[in-house]
């Protein structure tokens, strides 16, 4: 369901941000990201949420304005990472590190952010453009896009998403689902292990606590997060490939399901607090406690189709999502020439 807070509880505690500077926190006072100098997340400088996190990673903000962290707590380990050649990388993650990259422009305001960085010792350019999804006011949308400028090949482009889930009113323990990764043609690999390098040539995606590499739900209570690594082939001189992540949050399990059935999701992972195994969006002490999404779209799977009441639609529009699902392969592979 669409909320307008009328930015109540962002606007007016997180200004603008001025071009070019470093970081971001960006907010449309449901959802609030903060954007660092590569596009990787978790930044200083928020309010404090409901357990006093200044940090801001991935943050859903109740009808109240109360604010819940997802990412930042103890670990900063939110991050992402380019291979091409089997040879070179860039990265970013402020834990387990950064290196490889060379940022080319970082423009924000209050609600939107686009970092330009660039794979060093390539022509390599990857572009995360952030701004609010329009089908749900739950969920940003980031547009990856990755861009090959130069006049000859590279082959088998890796793109690596990691992030360890904090989930507020709980962090350090807490459930955590991953599902869609048997039929997303183009995930490589992917675990419970948010601790991984944002490095994809790195072979530390492992299965930290008996979760597995493939679907599972609910794994959990721990500490732990999810993990994503996509192959995208081979990009000749002039062509880019381009794909969506989400980020963001709702009350309980249906709304967060809902908002992916929206924005026609294929994979996702969900992080939300200890107190609630049934996912309902409160603790048996009526404390609240959100569910957190990580998702992707336009890597090879199926669109995601929420369960029964999840959306407000008309049946017919369910349908339409349902049958849209066979679709989400042949969007994977939107190639096209750089312009």
């Amino acid at each position: 369901m669409l909320r307008n807070l009328a930015l109540a509880a962002g606007a007016a505690l997180f200004l603008p941000i001025a071009a070019n500077a470093a970081t971001a926190i960006i907010t449309d006072g449901n959802v609030s990201l903060g954007v660092d100098n590569f596009g990787q997340l978790n930044v200083g400088g928020g309010v404090r949420d409901v357990v006093g996190q200044t940090i801001v990673g991935e943050r859903w903000i109740d009808p109240d304005g109360v604010q819940y962290e997802s990412t930042s707590h103890g670990c900063l380990c939110e991050g992402w990472g380019v291979a091409v050649n089997g040879t070179t990388a860039g990265y970013a993650n402020n834990s387990s590190g950064t290196g490889g990259l060379t940022q080319i422009s970082f423009d924000s305001d209050a609600k939107t952010a686009k970092v330009v960085t660039q794979i060093n010792g390539t022509d390599v350019f990857v572009t995360h453009s952030f701004a609010l999804a329009t089908e749900t006011d739950d969920l940003y949308r980031v547009k990856v896009t990755i861009e090959n400028k130069g006049t000859s090949g590279v082959t088998d482009v890796t793109y690596r998403r990691t992030m360890d889930w904090d989930t507020s009113p709980t962090p350090f323990s807490e459930y955590v689902t991953i599902q869609g990764t048997t039929t997303t043609t183009l995930l490589n690999r992917s675990s419970d292990n948010g601790f991984s390098s944002a490095n994809p040539l790195a072979n530390d995606v492992t299965d930290l606590n008996g979760c597995g590499f493939a679907d599972f739900t609910a794994c959990g209570p721990d500490d732990h997060g999810a993990v994503f690594d996509f192959g995208f082939g081979d990009l000749a001189a002039g062509e880019s490939y381009s794909f969506d992540i989400y980020y963001g949050g709702a009350a309980n399990k249906k709304d967060a399901l809902a908002a992916l059935g929206a924005v026609k999701a294929e994979l996702y992972s969900f992080g939300w607090s200890a107190l609630d195994p049934d996912q309902n969006g409160f603790s048996d002490a009526g404390a609240r406690t959100p569910t957190f999404i990580f998702a992707f779209s336009g890597v090879g799977g199926e669109v995601i189709v929420p369960e029964p009441g999840a959306v407000p639609l008309p049946a017919a529009g369910l349908m339409l999502i349902g049958g849209l699902g066979g679709l989400g392969a042949f969007g994977a592979f939107r190639k096209r020439k750089a312009a």
